[in-house]
Protein backbone atom coordinates (compact mmCIF):
# COMPACT_ATOMS: atom_id res chain seq x y z
CA UNK A 1 0.00 0.00 0.00
CA UNK A 2 1.76 3.12 -1.42
CA UNK A 3 0.75 6.27 1.34
CA UNK A 4 1.02 9.40 -0.33
CA UNK A 5 4.17 11.65 0.37
CA UNK A 6 4.56 14.05 2.99
CA UNK A 7 4.32 17.87 1.25
CA UNK A 8 7.41 19.93 1.65
CA UNK A 9 5.57 22.51 3.85
CA UNK A 10 4.64 19.66 6.11
CA UNK A 11 8.19 18.26 6.21
CA UNK A 12 9.07 22.20 7.38
CA UNK A 13 6.85 22.04 9.73
CA UNK A 14 7.57 18.78 11.58
CA UNK A 15 11.53 19.58 11.09
CA UNK A 16 10.51 22.90 13.05
CA UNK A 17 8.61 20.86 15.73
CA UNK A 18 10.95 18.31 16.32
CA UNK A 19 13.28 21.27 17.07
CA UNK A 20 11.31 22.94 19.35
CA UNK A 21 10.56 19.82 20.80
CA UNK A 22 14.14 18.55 21.39
CA UNK A 23 15.14 22.39 22.43
CA UNK A 24 12.54 22.35 24.93
CA UNK A 25 10.85 25.19 23.93
CA UNK A 26 7.55 24.22 22.00
CA UNK A 27 4.20 25.62 23.41
CA UNK A 28 1.00 23.29 24.00
CA UNK A 29 -0.80 24.87 21.52
CA UNK A 30 2.00 23.82 18.91
CA UNK A 31 2.05 20.30 20.41
CA UNK A 32 -1.40 20.22 19.48
CA UNK A 33 -1.45 21.40 16.07
CA UNK A 34 1.24 18.95 15.24
CA UNK A 35 -1.23 15.86 16.63
CA UNK A 36 -3.87 17.64 14.68
CA UNK A 37 -2.14 17.96 11.07
CA UNK A 38 -0.39 14.45 12.11
CA UNK A 39 -3.86 12.99 12.62
CA UNK A 40 -5.24 14.74 9.26
CA UNK A 41 -2.61 13.25 7.10
CA UNK A 42 -3.25 9.64 8.37
CA UNK A 43 -6.65 10.07 8.16
CA UNK A 44 -6.46 10.71 4.52
CA UNK A 45 -3.72 8.03 3.67
CA UNK A 46 -6.21 6.01 5.27
CA UNK A 47 -9.55 7.03 2.91
CA UNK A 48 -6.74 7.14 -0.01
CA UNK A 49 -5.36 3.29 0.80
CA UNK A 50 -9.23 2.31 1.54
CA UNK A 51 -10.53 3.53 -1.64
CA UNK A 52 -7.88 1.84 -3.92
CA UNK A 53 -8.42 -1.24 -2.13
CA UNK A 54 -12.48 -1.03 -3.12
CA UNK A 55 -11.41 0.01 -7.01
CA UNK A 56 -8.98 -3.01 -7.11
CA UNK A 57 -11.43 -5.26 -5.35
CA UNK A 58 -13.29 -5.13 -8.53
CA UNK A 59 -10.87 -6.39 -10.96
CA UNK A 60 -10.09 -10.12 -10.29
CA UNK A 61 -6.62 -11.88 -9.59
CA UNK A 62 -5.21 -13.59 -12.27
CA UNK A 63 -3.45 -16.29 -11.67
CA UNK A 64 0.49 -16.89 -12.55
CA UNK A 65 -0.15 -19.74 -15.02
CA UNK A 66 -2.07 -17.23 -16.60
CA UNK A 67 0.30 -14.70 -16.81
CA UNK A 68 3.00 -16.91 -17.78
CA UNK A 69 0.87 -18.67 -20.32
CA UNK A 70 0.36 -15.14 -21.97
CA UNK A 71 4.60 -14.80 -22.32
CA UNK A 72 4.25 -18.44 -23.97
CA UNK A 73 5.88 -20.09 -21.22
Amino acid sequence: MAISPVTPEMQSKLAIWRQKAADGSISIEEMRQAVRELRAGRQAAIQTASAAKRSSAKTPTRSAEDLLGELGI
